[in-house]
């Protein structure tokens, strides 16, 4: 039998379904015109996250409520908004209905803004021996993994055995791994001596593997030798135009014969976006959705696509623009307008203004490229403080971040270092294994 999801009827109004509420589906979800729409966003969790701060929580920087923020918070003022707790499965573009966990959501406009997920490269072994960083549940998974290290290290009389506890591995020269390896850097030096004054931390190692041949690659490369410099002088091995191979644990195996042993394997390598099905093949390029200067999807009128999802290619950007928040943003601020106007005639074209890049390598350091303007140093280090306070969502949020970053700051300590390991409930499965039981 059909099961179609408890929504009320849209009336008179048009039913605009926004698929997952990241950077773009929020933003849309917001700006997207009540009076016209009723608009339906759906996502697998309740509340939205602020992913370049995932790492934060990893290290306890941060706590997890401080850049997470409930959909519905942000909506209890709008009268024809609803949230779905869900998974989007597939859809049915001839009768416009969207099959999910919950039922069948039918839509008149349909936005796509899954997002990525993390991109092992065919390699499912992966998934078993390393950890992700792509969502809270799993930036809390590697701050347990990280002090379940150091807590294991005092136990353990077995050299060989501390020294796998003490080693760390970062796959993945991006922002993500920059910052990570940065940020254990700093915490070696600082933290990690005052709570575990039994552990020689002059044995701990970090090591960032980089496939590509330098760091930050999306950056300009006077940010690529600033940041490897900063780190190679905070005592991190950095592996340049080398990937890896294969990870045994507790083994990992670099392609040019290098072995590294270590019970800590982070994998920030790449990403890959999260399709969905129902879509006719040529809708699709490289995983990522096609779409026209509109966000239209291609070979559908009604279907969009939004984020780092969509590709869209132009003379300044030939395959694609870059997988960013600044992309997300300005994708689902155009299409807010141009459905907001109602008929397309009068709708404007999507043109990508690159407002610059900013990525931290720990305390007191990180680069900046701002148009033609590249710094580094304290000054950038303190700008990217500011815009990712002012990025996130909810004033509560800014105010716990900062004041967990001056404290932080002041006294060269972070205080979120808490080993949390919830247990597993029946309730948290999936509702399909439910359904399919009963």
């Amino acid at each position: 039998m059909i099961i179609k999801a408890n929504l009320p009827d849209s009336g008179k109004k048009k039913r605009l379904v926004i698929i997952g509420g990241g950077f773009a589906g929020l933003e849309l979800a917001k700006r997207a015109d009540k009076n016209q729409y009723q608009v339906v966003l759906i996502d697998k969790n309740n509340y939205y996250q602020f992913q370049p701060l995932f790492y934060q929580v990893a290290i306890g920087g941060l706590e997890p409520s401080s850049i997470s923020y409930p959909y519905r918070k942000n909506f209890q003022k709008n009268k024809d908004f609803h949230f779905r707790m869900c998974e989007a499965l597939s859809v049915n573009t001839s009768d416009k209905k969207i099959e999910t966990n919950i039922g069948i959501i039918t839509y008149d406009l349909l936005v796509i803004a899954t997002g990525c997920d993390t991109n092992y490269f065919g390699n499912t072994d992966l998934i078993e021996n390393t950890f992700s960083l792509k969502s809270v549940s799993e930036s809390l998974l590697m701050r347990n993994r990280i002090l379940l290290s150091f807590e294991e290290s005092l136990i353990t009389t077995d050299e060989e055995k501390r020294k796998e506890l003490l080693t760390f591995v970062i796959v993945g020269g991006g922002a993500t791994g920059v910052e990570l390896a940065g940020a254990l850097a700093d915490m070696r030096r600082t933290v990690l001596p005052r709570d575990y004054p039994e552990i020689d931390f002059t044995k701990m190692e970090i090591h960032l593997v980089n496939a590509g041949s330098r760091l930050l690659a999306g950056m300009s490369e006077q940010a690529s030798e600033t940041a490897l410099k900063t780190l190679l002088d905070r005592g991190v091995i950095v592996y340049q135009e080398k990937s890896v191979k294969s990870v045994e644990s507790p083994y990992v195996n670099i392609a040019d014969g290098t072995q590294i042993r270590s019970r800590n394997v982070f994998w920030v390598a790449g990403v890959k976006p999260n399709s969905l099905a129902g879509l006719d093949e040529t809708a699709y390029n490289r995983g990522r959705l096609v779409v026209n200067e509109y966000n239209q999807v291609n070979g559908y009128k009604d279907i969009f696509s939004i984020g780092d999802t969509s590709l869209q290619t132009t003379e300044s950007y030939p395959v694609g623009h870059p997988q960013v928040a600044q992309v997300a943003l300005q994708m689902a601020k155009q299409l807010a307008k141009n459905i907001n106007k109602g008929e397309s005639d009068n709708w404007d074209k999507f043109v990508y203004v690159d407002k610059g890049s900013l990525a931290t390598i720990g305390r007191n350091a990180a680069v900046a490229d701002l148009g033609k303007l590249r710094f580094g140093g304290w000054v950038a280090w303190w700008l990217w403080l500011l815009v990712h306070i002012l990025s996130i969502v909810g004033m509560r949020n800014k105010v716990s971040v900062f004041i967990d970053w001056v404290w932080s700051y002041l006294n060269y300590d972070v205080s979120l270092r808490l080993l949390i390991r919830p247990k597993f409930n029946e309730m948290y499965k999936d509702k399909r294994t439910k359904q399919s039981n009963e």
